[in-house]
């Protein structure tokens, strides 16, 4: 069956990487996304170096669509996350905002999906793996990272997702006395600061709480340099 697979996947991953036509090249990646999403995840690891050789390719769609892959994969099977998040922060270096926007974008979906799992695996099994633990520390560094662009020059529309992904952050390790009474949580979320008892190992949420009170700070911040911000991102500011 890994034979099949492989056999399945690699001329797809060749075309997409060499074929002269961009559309095939995008239809090749979406059929080999959707085979990465069929079959078990053990047998996905042997084509990630293929997949991450992607992000060289010349054309900015082909990239984008890299990223949307990887999105789709690493949350299916996060253990293999540890490879795909290093091609998430080059993208968030792209000279194309087009890039660097869907990062933003894939990079916050992953951050939930990880806190999560780092929430359940305790939750189920009193320990957390070492690659989870590891994994957390690519989180912590991406969430940085993309903090950063609200104090860089740089496009507005990048400038707006940053400012989405603060507010995330904020919500997700601020809860309220319903929530920890448990009441269900915001609409769409599996994740809970609340959530998280015991002596977890990785996840503090005293310390957590606290930087996302912090984080409020860096949004007060934004709001008194409002005069020199762009109008819509003042706007945004002042929304959240």
């Amino acid at each position: 069956m890994a034979g099949t697979i492989r056999e399945q996947a690699l001329p797809l991953l060749a075309a997409a990487n060499n074929h002269g036509d961009v559309a095939v090249k995008l239809s090749s990646l979406k059929q080999l996304k959707d085979i990465l999403l069929s079959v078990e995840t053990t047998q996905i690891a042997g084509l990630l170096p293929y997949l991450i050789d992607l992000q060289s390719s010349p054309e900015s769609l082909v990239r984008k669509c890299l990223i949307e892959v990887i999105e789709a994969v690493g949350m299916k099977a996060k253990e293999h996350l540890l490879v795909l998040m290093p091609v998430l922060f080059t993208c968030l270096k792209d000279m194309n905002s087009m890039m660097v926007k869907q990062s933003i974008i894939s990079g916050m979906k992953i951050f939930c999906g990880v806190l999560e799992e780092l929430s359940s695996q305790f939750h189920r099994h009193g320990i957390v793996e070492r690659w989870l633990e590891e994994l957390w520390t690519w989180m912590v560094k991406f969430k940085d990272a993309v903090f950063g662009f609200l104090f860089e020059a740089g496009p507005i529309g990048t400038k707006l997702l940053a400012l989405k992904f603060l507010e995330t952050y904020i919500l997700l390790f601020t809860s309220s006395d319903s929530e920890k009474s448990g009441a269900q949580a915001k609409p769409g979320w599996t994740f809970n600061i609340s959530w998280v008892v015991g002596h977890h190992p990785v996840l503090d949420p005293a310390s957590l709480t606290s930087d996302a009170k912090n984080t409020v700070g860096t949004l007060l911040d934004l709001l008194r340099s409002a005069s020199s911000l762009p109008g819509l991102l003042t706007i945004s500011v002042i929304n959240r």
